[in-house]
């Protein structure tokens, strides 16, 4: 299994620099990595402190670590952070990150680029989120006996460690100091394999992010303005698939206002959703007609989305938030930020995967929609029925809450245990 998993990381980077040809994050990740250790080097010349290191495979595991990085600079001044990502996503919306000292993207596993990472980091402390198990680097770090933990862990039966031809990945569990799993299904899964010791309950450390964001929330007077006393649907991290069902009901309700947050928003993407959705204007095109006093005012009653970092505020402003891919075989997207502002919640039929939105519908804050009919007779109902809206609402924003506090575990057992000290 070494030799096919040496294999893997030989080729992937190779096949990375093929698809950047024709893909742009393909490319960004192929670019993001040519000299890297030497970048890294140089920025850890002059670093005196000690070093505490948080690994986040993209952008929704920095928000799941965000919490407990957060707590730990406030905790322990005296060290560095580094913060590193393995996929673009994570890397170029964070990279100006203030939060850390440092960010980086994760040099490609091996024995070389691991032994010469953790030669430049020397980390007290590593941390890796939700996922990514590569070789070298937690076998390099047991080697030096510094502490790892995973955080905001979740594990299914169906993955490699639970195989009997898993071995290889079965046998990385043991390189964890300790585990912060995200439900007992999770721990009940590790302790079939032997691993039971430093095994916690954690939580979702997401509930606590979201639930930051919206007791920071600051008015958007431009969405204001645009929403001002309609019900609102706000649609985040939509997929054609979401858009196509989401469009359809737009057509046969125009007194009801529409945000639209298309997953990616790319030039093409964006000129689908506005060819989709007939009375829509851009957010970038629309701050432009309210800042443009000679411009005759237009109606629009759609609004896209084609920025990124309002989205998690502007569910504030719904009336019933919906949230995009479900209706992929990836499954849907983050549904706690629209949850924590006690609005009812949508979303497709692919969930199974995320234990927040089993939790959420098992709570009676959302629904899960099959096909376009089904979706517009529960937002029908939801907006006709202000008592099943707000009991929705409330069932959502109740269960968010009652969730708080896995950062908190966290930096407790850091604290209990003295990984680190002040």
């Amino acid at each position: 299994m070494l030799f096919l998993y040496n294999l893997f990381i030989w080729i992937y980077p190779k096949a990375a620099w093929i698809l950047g040809l024709f893909n742009p994050k393909a490319k960004e990740w192929h670019l993001g990595r040519k000299g890297l250790l030497s970048k890294l080097s140089a920025a850890f010349t002059s670093q005196t402190k000690p070093v505490i290191w948080m690994h986040c495979a993209s952008l929704g595991e920095f928000e799941q670590g965000r919490p407990v990085l957060e707590q730990l600079k406030l905790t322990y001044p005296n060290y560095s952070i580094l913060l590193t990502f393995f996929s673009p996503s994570g890397y170029e919306v964070h990279k100006n990150y203030s939060g850390a000292d440092f960010v980086f993207y994760l040099p490609m596993d091996g024995s070389k680029n691991a032994r010469q990472f953790l030669k430049i980091v020397k980390p007290s402390l590593a941390i890796f989120v939700k996922y990514e198990f590569w070789h070298y680097y937690l076998r390099g770090l047991q080697a030096q006996e510094i502490t790892t933990l995973l955080i905001a862990g979740v594990f299914r039966k169906e993955q490699l460690f639970f195989k009997w031809y898993g071995l290889f990945y079965k046998n990385l569990l043991h390189t964890f100091t300790a585990f912060f799993l995200q439900d007992n299904h999770s721990q009940n899964l590790l302790a079939s394999v032997g691993v039971e010791n430093n095994v916690h309950f954690g939580g979702d450390t997401r509930f606590d992010r979201v639930i930051e964001i919206a007791e920071k929330f600051t008015t958007i007077e431009p969405i204001a303005q645009f929403c001002k006393n309609s019900q609102v649907i706000v649609a985040g991290s939509t997929w054609i698939e979401d858009d196509e069902i989401i469009a359809t009901l737009v057509a046969k309700h125009p007194s009801v206002k529409f945000i639209i947050a298309p997953h990616n928003i790319t030039e093409q993407r964006l000129k689908i959703c506005l060819g989709l959705y007939k009375n829509a204007i851009l957010y970038s095109n629309y701050l432009h007609q309210l800042n443009d006093t000679e411009a005759a005012p237009q109606s629009f009653n759609t609004l896209i989305l084609d920025n990124i970092g309002m989205l998690s505020r502007i569910y504030h402003y719904a009336t019933i938030s919906y949230i995009g891919g479900g209706f992929s075989a990836d499954g849907i997207h983050n549904c706690l930020e629209a949850a924590v502002y006690h609005k009812p919640v949508l979303f497709g039929p692919v969930y199974d995967k995320y234990i927040e939105a089993i939790g959420l519908i098992d709570a009676g804050g959302a629904v899960s929609v099959d096909d376009p009919s089904h979706f517009e007779s529960a937002v029908i109902s939801i907006l006709r029925d202000d008592v099943k809206r707000n009991e929705m609402g409330a069932n959502a924003g109740k269960f968010v809450q009652a969730q708080k506090g896995a950062a908190a575990r966290i930096i407790d057992y850091i604290q209990e245990n003295r990984l680190l000290t002040n």
